[in-house]
């Protein structure tokens, strides 16, 4: 049994972190175990900047957005010596375990701990839901609120001017909170990188809404097609209808988590303690048929991804 476990949070920040470190923090306590926390993700782990965690430490944490342990990405940490270096301070912290928040960059670093004899357990936390070994992601459902919300209030202007407004959501390699947050503001279009995109033919969709009577457009697209000004710029070129690029950025990472992030989250972050409670490690905890579920780091890092191919369907039969 694991007497002394850590926790960490590595890569981008996403709203539920904090929740998940509350109940991997309290259910460890309540199992007998000492928790450390680990600053700065991986950063600190090799520095050794780390805080006791008490029940105190994590009290009023749940409805905060980003993550009170800090996060930050570890060049070093990729390098074998970063790996030995982290390894060592684990060992000479005392750490039976550690549970280690992120997205697949941080799982491969929580597979290096475990295969020098330090048990890692992985809770998927990202906005983007790229995670292919899970159903969901920590902080999704809040990204996706957020930038629906913002949209809608877009549109009104978008609307009281007749323009077409081309709005970037995050997403770099991924298009499930482009097509989600379209289908919910009634898009014309989700441009997204797994299905690329011919600009004449959504041009024909805007002037097919035009002549119909609608006055006003709206496309989301994800930031891994990288260029919505020139879309925008195109648009406006070819239709003389005023375009406008909004690149929603950083906000969708931020605020208070929805109910599912927060519900998630503490259901993650219990099944983790429980895993390293018998001394399991180099798995990564998931959403499977709406259960949690956990899997070898490896095969959770080899699988592949459907897209939301129904979703998309939807959207395009239910635009023009």
């Amino acid at each position: 049994m694991a007497k002394t476990i850590g926790i960490l949070t590595s890569g981008g920040d996403a709203p539920g972190m904090n929740a998940a470190v509350r109940a991997v923090t309290r259910a460890a306590l309540n199992k007998g175990m000492n928790v450390i926390g680990i600053l700065r993700g991986y950063n600190g782990l090799i520095k050794g900047e780390i805080i006791e965690m008490s029940a105190r430490t994590v009290s009023g944490i749940v409805q905060r957005g980003g993550t009170i342990l800090y996060t930050a990405r570890c060049l070093e940490f990729k390098t074998e010596e970063g790996v030995m270096k982290a390894v060592r301070k684990a060992n000479e912290l005392g750490l039976d375990g550690i549970v280690v928040i992120g997205g697949d960059g941080s799982f491969r670093g929580a597979a290096d701990l475990s295969a020098h004899g330090i048990p890692c357990i992985g809770l998927p936390g990202t906005i983007d839901n790229d995670i292919a070994c899970t159903e969901y992601t920590i902080g999704y459902d809040t990204a996706m609120n957020t930038a629906m919300e913002m949209v809608d209030k877009l549109k009104d202007t978008t609307q009281s001017h007749d323009r077409c407004s081309v709005v970037e959501v995050m997403g770099r390699n991924a298009g499930y909170i482009a097509v989600n947050v379209a289908v919910a503001v009634g898009a014309e279009a989700a441009i997204v990188v797994e299905k690329g995109f011919d600009i004449d033919e959504i041009i024909k969709g805007i002037l097919e809404n035009r002549a119909a009577g609608k006055s006003h457009s709206v496309l989301i697209v994800s930031e891994g097609i990288g260029n919505a000004e020139q879309i925008a710029k195109d648009i406006e070129a070819k239709t003389g209808i005023e375009s406008r690029a909004t690149i929603l950025g950083h906000v969708q990472r931020g605020g208070s988590p929805t109910l599912r992030d927060r519900v998630v989250a503490t259901q993650m972050g219990y099944h983790a303690v429980e895993l390293l409670e018998k001394g399991i490690g180099n798995r990564v905890v998931g959403l499977k048929d709406n259960h949690i579920y956990d899997v070898d780091i490896q095969e959770a890092l080899s699988m592949k991804k459907p897209f939301e191919d129904e979703l998309y369907k939807i959207l395009n039969d239910t635009t023009y």
